[in-house]
């Protein structure tokens, strides 16, 4: 997108110039009225000196740090809308009465491996029933890096989940050699979507997968549902059944970055799961999992452990990274947001706790949507502030990658073969074969299409509560920083940067990214 602050920048210049050159006309008539030899070798000296002075102002005017906000916020029209530009001045040392946002770019963390979302079943049923102008609405919604929100990231499943019409496998029953192993109830609605999705990316879009439950035939309790356990006979034909999916599906043209182990392994649930302790899944990784990746040339997918709520994942790491031989293939750990199912809040200091123990493994989000869908409330603030909330907190804890739930849904927040219906950024009304956006998708939008692949957390903060901060430097050497308001207040506030500030106003229930050249 074009920055109108070069062809602001540029006309400041000019005119510095013109008045520079008037200035300099000026000095040289006086010097000629006061009979002042020019030609001297001293006064061309001074000359070439008062022209680089001169010079050099202009010059450091000039290269002011340009910065541009995007601002959402509710009451408003304004959807990661350009609403300013900002002009940097001196402030050595702000006072305790003035609201700041701190930036210090020479610190930085964690490098961004991408923001997006899931590809499920439900999302591509959905988006194949739209008309082919929304479904290109869509695309471009998503994956354009400079009208959309360019999404980078991309999650699917290694079969059937709840958001699925129905629960399936890619074998027969009792096929534990994977003979009849085939992906074909995928190539309905599934795969074309990820092959436009990739294309829509640019040609390249992360992605990583992760199974609910093995089929019923491997399990404890012969079924797919309501949680049971792996049994012990058949691990290596489930780790080779993880192999045969990334290989048929990078073999369809669908390259896969990682795999996690278990999508919620402590939880039982009316739909496709399976139960491991610590124990089990860190023994299921070292002696089979890992082993089997490394023996078919995948050990250079990453592979992501827990894959659950932030309640636990400090137990869950420790059990599986303190145990050298099953850390040894473990890229990161991934975790869910729902633990405020308990009644507990996010559960950030867990999250430190795991990077700050195991600082060369990476933090992963891996999932994370509002339940329980309600057509009346697809208007609601309180969806995009908690996807705001939760990406500031989770970055500032040293996550790598932030990926969503369900990209889309329907006007039903499904489908859902278990009627467990949720809430999405954004939804098909297939009545009208329009899209309806919730604030969500904007609210990630301030961080995706601001903060690119590659990009390294740096160091910012706030000196009021009501106000929270993230910022990166991008690749480009772009600063993006993040601020969000949750309250009903209306708050200028000074964004400063090594003994420079701009003064800016954070409007009530608000997100905005700066973007700094």
């Amino acid at each position: 997108m074009p920055n109108p602050l070069r062809e602001d920048s540029w006309t400041c210049f000019n005119l510095n110039f013109y008045i520079f050159i008037i200035q300099t006309t000026s000095f040289i008539a006086s010097l000629a009225l006061n009979n002042i030899i020019l030609n001297s070798k001293m006064n061309k000296i001074f000359l070439t000196t008062l022209l680089i002075s001169f010079g050099s102002g202009i010059m450091a005017q000039q290269n002011q740090p340009a910065a541009t906000v995007y601002t959402t916020a509710e009451g408003s029209d304004l959807r990661i809308s350009k609403t300013g530009n900002l002009t940097f001045s001196d402030m050595k040392q702000p006072l305790e009465t003035q609201v700041c946002i701190f930036v210090d770019p020479r610190k930085t963390f964690q490098t961004l491996v991408g923001i997006g979302g899931a590809i499920t079943d439900a999302t591509a049923e959905t988006y194949a029933k739209l008309p082919k102008a929304a479904q290109q609405e869509f695309l471009k919604a998503y994956y354009d890096k400079e009208n959309g929100i360019g999404f980078s990231l991309a999650r699917t499943s290694i079969h059937s989940t709840d958001f699925s019409s129905d629960s399936y496998t890619y074998v027969k029953d009792n096929d534990a050699e994977l003979k009849s192993f085939n992906v074909k109830h995928d190539e309905k609605y599934r795969i074309p979507l990820i092959k436009q999705a990739i294309q829509a990316a640019g040609g390249k879009l992360t992605m990583f997968v992760s199974p609910w439950s093995p089929p019923a035939w491997m399990k404890t309790n012969n079924s797919m549902l309501k949680g049971g356990k792996l049994k012990p006979e058949f691990r290596q034909n489930w780790a080779d059944y993880y192999v045969r999916f990334i290989k048929t599906y990078e073999a369809k043209g669908m390259p896969i970055w990682g795999l996690t182990v278990q999508n919620e392994p402590m939880a039982t649930q009316t739909w496709e799961s399976c139960v491991y302790t610590a124990e089990e899944e860190r023994d299921f990784i070292k002696e089979y999992l890992g082993p089997t990746l490394e023996k078919e040339g995948l050990s250079a997918k990453k592979l992501i452990a827990w894959d659950h709520n932030r309640d636990q994942m400090f137990q869950r790491a420790s059990t599986i990274l303190n145990d050298p031989e099953a850390a040894k293939y473990v890229w990161g750990i991934g975790y869910h947001w729902y633990e405020t199912w308990t009644g507990s809040g996010m559960l950030f200091e867990n999250e430190k706790l795991v990077k700050q123990s195991f600082p060369d493994k990476e933090l992963i989000f891996t999932e994370g949507c509002v339940e329980k869908f309600n057509l009346d409330s697809i208007g609601s603030w309180a969806l995009g502030e908690r996807y705001g909330y939760s990406m500031i907190n989770d970055f500032n804890s040293g996550t790598a990658a932030w990926t969503d739930w369900n990209m889309l849904l329907d006007e039903k927040g499904g489908p859902n073969h278990v009627g467990n219906f949720c809430f999405a950024p954004v939804h098909a009304d297939l009545k009208m074969g329009k899209l309806i956006y919730t604030n969500s998708y904007y609210y990630m939008g301030q961080f995706s299409r601001f903060i690119r692949p590659g990009a390294k957390r740096i160091a910012s903060s706030s000196n009021r509560d009501k106000l929270i901060t993230t910022a990166f430097v991008n690749p480009d050497g772009k600063l993006a920083v993040v601020v969000m308001n949750k309250s009903n207040d209306k708050l200028p506030y000074y964004l400063w940067i090594a003994g420079k500030a701009a003064e800016t106003v954070s409007l009530p229930h608000s997100i905005t990214t700066i973007v700094l050249d």
